[in-house]
């Protein structure tokens, strides 16, 4: 959890909040820039297209990303009947946020990377021995817990339910007399996130996956 970085490093908790801020903030935007570039310009008319963190975020999405691992910002607002051609733009539309999340994660990734070859001690102290010492350790710190906190973002909205990224491509690929039927099944988002968290809680296939994707990343950088 993040929030047990606060009582370990608080000036890596403010500068790791800070920017995990503009990484949901840059998600949201994703779908909203793919949209106007596909025909529909809500989210722009909306004020929605800005880098204001204070226009994009969820308080609850925000604690429970602190608190539990997994969060949420306020979804732009998108008329998809709007979207030419529809079904590509719906898939654009859908898997900007992620590929922004994915790409952030590289990113934050290539930076550990390089860290690591060349203050190797200093990250060694930071990430295996909880001790970050000087400017290596607190950025190294930032670059993991962002790296990984991003690639878990674009795998939980990767999950196939509404209200996540993932039922909104899963809608792209199927036919459009199905989609009805996806977006009434919006009305239970509430119950999709409180059985997500449960599973984070449980340690069950969501989390086992988020889990598995750690290590994955932990050991494509450590080999």
């Amino acid at each position: 959890m993040l929030i047990q970085l606060l009582a370990q490093d608080p000036l890596a908790f403010v500068v790791l909040v800070t920017v995990l801020t503009f990484s949901l903030v840059l998600h949201e935007l994703g779908h909203g820039v793919a949209a106007y570039l596909f025909g529909d310009d809500t989210a722009r008319r909306m004020g929605r297209l800005t880098l204001n963190p204070l226009k994009h975020l969820d308080p609850m999405g925000v604690l429970l990303l602190l608190f539990v691992g997994v969060g949420w910002a306020k979804p732009v607002p998108i008329d998809t009947t709007r979207l030419r051609p529809y079904r590509a733009g719906l898939f654009a539309v859908s898997i900007a946020g992620i590929v922004i999340n994915l790409t952030l994660a590289a990113l934050f990734g290539f930076l550990l990377y390089a860290l690591k070859e060349a203050q190797p001690q200093a990250v060694y102290l930071a990430l295996v021995e909880s001790q970050p010492a000087g400017w290596a350790g607190l950025l190294s710190l930032v670059a993991f817990y962002a790296g990984l906190i991003n690639l878990i973002l674009a795998l939980f909205n990767l999950v196939p339910v509404p209200p996540l990224d993932g039922s909104r491509i899963l809608m792209a690929l199927v036919p459009v007399r199905y989609h009805p039927l996806i977006w009434q099944l919006d009305r239970y988002a509430l119950y999709t996130f409180v059985l997500i968290i449960a599973d984070m809680q449980l340690n069950g296939p969501i989390s086992r996956m988020l889990d598995w994707a750690q290590g994955l990343y932990f050991h494509a950088i450590f080999g």
